[in-house]
Parts: structure tokens; sequence; C-alpha cells
């Protein structure tokens, strides 16, 4: 493993998806801040975690139970925030939704055919996407929740 990759790190995390209505266990790549106060920054744009955003600093430590390092709570907000989208036509491809936001400049990664997570960077005005997500629901082609909405994206 080279140095570049050592930097990197498994965090787990155990919550309650109102998503999926059962407690689930979701594991996301984060980089080493401070490895001796456990402090971490995520790496990834999570699936079905919410309260959480790519870049937030978190506290997290070896658990014995889950036998890996476990998310406690988070240290300091990005300001990113995390949106689920589901898509609600099966007569839209999925890549061509996540286009449109990705020229918005916000990333996502693809869960299914029918399922993205969209990390809205802080420096992006979030009334700009918030209206074409509003927009795209009202012709039913996607519903979403706003998983991890930051200040500085509320409105």
């Amino acid at each position: 493993m080279d140095n570049e990759k050592d930097e990197y790190v498994k965090v787990l995390f155990r919550f309650y998806s109102n998503v999926l209505d059962e407690w689930t266990v979701e594991t996301m790549w984060a980089t080493i801040v401070d490895e001796e106060r456990g402090h971490y920054k995520l790496d990834s744009i999570p699936f079905y975690a919410q309260s959480i955003a790519c870049d937030d600093v978190i506290f997290a430590e070896y658990d014995e139970d889950e036998s890996m390092l476990t998310y406690r709570e988070t240290i300091e907000f990005s300001g990113n925030s995390t949106i689920h989208v589901v898509l609600m036509n099966d007569s839209q491809e999925i890549d061509t939704v996540r286009k449109i936001f990705e020229d918005m400049g916000c990333e996502s990664e693809k869960v299914n055919d029918g399922y993205f997570a969209m990390e809205i960077p802080a420096i992006v005005e979030y009334k700009l996407v918030k209206q074409k997500l509003h927009e795209l629901e009202e012709v039913e082609i996607i519903s979403y929740a706003e998983s991890c909405l930051a200040e500085n994206h509320q409105y």
C-alpha cells in the first residue's frame, strides 16, 4: 500500500434509516486529520446516513463489537449538504438526471438505476439546485430528501 492510500480509512456508521425503515450500517471513506484524537474528514457522499456530509470532520474510534473504526459524532461541519434522490419515472435515465446537477456543480454517486446521493458543495447556490429538484419532483421524475442541509444552504 502506498503512502497516499495509507491516509484513507473506512469508518462505520450505524443508524436507523427512515428510507429503509430499519437499522442500517454504512461504511464510508475518510482521510486522517488527527489519528491520535480520532479526527477524520469524511471523503464519501453518504448513501443513506443523515445529518452528515462529505468533508465534515468526525470523531471516530475503534469499536470492539463492530471490529472497526466507528463514527461517534461530528466535530466540524463542512458547509456541504447531502441530498438523496429517487428516480420516480422509469422512462428517464438516472445518469441524465445526475448530469443536470453535475452541470450545477453537484457531484453524485449512483447507488443503482433508481437512486443516487448528491453532494451540494458549500460554494454552490442551493436555491438554484432546490428549484431544479422541485421542478423535477413536480413532474414526477424524481423524489428527494434533504438528508443533511447545511446552515448556509437553508433559506
